[in-house]
């Protein structure tokens, strides 16, 4: 039913579980308790002579209750108790970036310095030290990662992303699956933005965040699809096994509060939707906040991805297929998905980026694999649109594997890409990117955010399995990107900010060399800053909460 999410070991227990335990422990303590003092009564009561039986009965049931106890006490989850705090996590991960952000700071700064400098000895010393800079920061970066994993940190993730996971796609399937359609309330989803596929899916994504928030079924309307005439369930499962009748008693465009009582709401793209819902990237569930922020460092992003999941899940053809194409190809781990994006998009959307730019992050990414294991083979899994870029990239880096399809390359041109050959190529492109062990990609692109999103629901923690070569990573039509300044910041130039501490920004994105850029919302002047000094502000959204849909033992 859920498709292709990630898995965890079903035979241990969460933390949630334990907190589950103790509380049973807690409710026989007291029936233990209760069973005591009616048996004390009975025993020292008047009636007692003609109520030996009934005291029997009870002594037998307390002792019952005594036995569960300690069974459940000696079953309860030990490891548990050592799960990480929140604190404990969020510090791990600010580690983790501090020390990526001073790498691009580093490298940034001695690049410059060596196209400054005039003197092939200087030039020199520069490489050698960005040669000994960037293995040193990789040795501590492995060093923090193996830490976070020590311990049982590993194995706690993995349950509580599995637990997280499982409960939103149980609370998406209960919403999609009224038991009386033409009674349910419906909000209707046109698959009709002009746009290519992945703009299409976040359209989609889009308007099923609003349906979760308001409780109404989404009926997706998919006839005409310029990408398939058989529509989204020619690839994807239904959305719903109950519910596909758009109809209802009243029908009409979406107006906010106003539309409550309205059945079927008609949604219109995310660009000029007044007013706006707040069930709108990035914000997240402020009922799964605190477990969101302990485990993800993107909590945002893992939130959108369950509805692409959802929204994702593959007819059985097409599970197949990409089966089959994967042993076709020699899809292997470890490997690095790249998304190459050139022909109409560049110059308008995005910048042309040479193929040496992308395989300079897969070089950094298989050196600091090999601070903790050895790396027999280094895989590239190679998506694009441009056809003899495979041949390039093969001639330039013999020493790597590249895997790819030329076909699908080739079906990602202009004069082919609304084709059902072509859905299957950026369907299948966007699966492999995603299933790959770190992704190099340019977060301008649609493709490429998707495979990201994805990747989340695959991994207990995917936020930093990335490089984007130009953008940070953004949602259409996303709420505010806020961050908080957590240290004062004196400007050295023109071009850098004020910043106090506890300053409101706006983000505008990360120049990946250390500073980012935005407006200080207090003073309103726009320029950069220090990516370390600031953190992000998550807003927490009062998503309904859904509690016909318990959390799985």
């Amino acid at each position: 039913m859920l498709g292709n999410f990630y898995t965890g070991d079903p035979s241990t227990k969460s933390s949630h579980d334990l907190a589950r335990a103790l509380a049973e422990l807690e409710k026989m303590k007291q029936q233990n308790e209760e069973l005591r003092r009616m048996a004390d009564e009975l025993r020292y009561g008047v009636q007692m002579s003609q109520d030996v039986d009934r005291v029997s009965l009870l002594q037998e049931q307390l002792a019952k209750c005594e036995s569960d106890a300690n069974s459940n006490k000696q079953q309860a989850p030990v490891g548990s108790l050592d799960s990480p705090s929140k604190k404990h996590e969020q510090l791990q991960r600010k580690l983790e970036d501090g020390v990526r952000e001073l790498w691009f700071l580093v490298k940034a700064q001695l690049k410059l310095m060596k196209s400054d400098s005039q003197a092939s000895s200087v030039k020199d010393r520069i490489d050698n030290l960005l040669t000994d800079v960037g293995d040193h920061q990789r040795t501590i970066l492995a060093d923090a990662q193996q830490l976070r994993d020590a311990d049982g940190g590993l194995a706690w993730r993995q349950r509580e992303a599995h637990a997280l996971q499982d409960l939103v796609q149980r609370r998406l399937h209960y919403l999609q699956n009224p038991k009386d359609c033409s009674k349910a309330k419906k909000l209707l989803c046109n698959l009709n933005k002009g746009c290519g596929y992945g703009c299409q899916l976040h359209h989609v994504v889009y308007c099923f965040m609003v349906a979760y928030g308001t409780e109404r079924t989404m009926i997706l309307n998919s006839q005409g699809w310029r990408y398939s005439s058989g529509g989204w369930e020619k690839v994807f499962l239904p959305l719903s096994e109950t519910c596909t009748d758009p109809s209802g008693s009243s029908r009409g465009p979406w107006k906010g509060e106003k539309s409550k009582d309205t059945q079927v709401v008609e949604m219109p793209i995310v660009d000029s939707i007044y007013p706006r819902p707040p069930y709108l990237p990035l914000g997240i569930p402020e009922d799964l906040s605190d477990r969101l922020l302990r485990l993800h460092g993107n909590p945002s992003v893992w939130f959108i991805a369950q509805f692409v999941l959802y929204l994702q899940r593959y007819q059985p053809y097409l599970q197949q297929d990409i089966e089959e194409t994967a042993q076709k190809l020699g899809f292997k781990h470890p490997i690095v998905g790249i998304h190459v994006r050139r022909t109409d998009k560049i110059n308008t959307e995005a910048a042309y980026h040479s193929i040496a730019e992308y395989m300079e992050w897969v070089e950094e990414y298989y050196q600091l694999l090999q601070k903790t294991q050895e790396v027999k083979k280094k895989r590239v899994y190679l998506a694009t649109d441009e056809p003899n870029l495979l041949t390039e990239a093969q001639k330039q880096y013999p020493e790597y594997d590249f895997v790819s399809d030329n076909a699908i390359s080739k079906s990602a041109g202009l004069s082919s890409r609304y084709t059902d050959s072509a859905l299957r190529g950026v369907i299948i492109d966007i699966h492999f990117l995603a299933h790959s062990d770190y992704l190099v990609c340019t977060f301008s692109s649609q493709v490429c955010r998707v495979a990201y999103e994805i990747m989340q629901t695959l991994k207990p923690d995917a936020a930093a399995n990335f490089h984007s070569l130009d953008d940070i990573y953004y949602f259409g039509g996303q709420g505010d990107h806020n961050q908080v300044a957590i240290a004062k910041h004196e400007p050295r130039n023109q071009q850098e900010i004020y910043l106090e501490q506890g300053d409101e920004l706006g983000v505008a994105g990360n120049h990946w060399d250390g500073y980012s850029k935005g407006v200080n919302r207090r003073t309103h002047k726009s320029g950069l800053y220090p990516s370390y000094k600031v953190e992000e502000k998550i807003e927490l959204v009062k998503y309904p909460t859904y509690p016909e849909v318990e959390e799985s033992s």
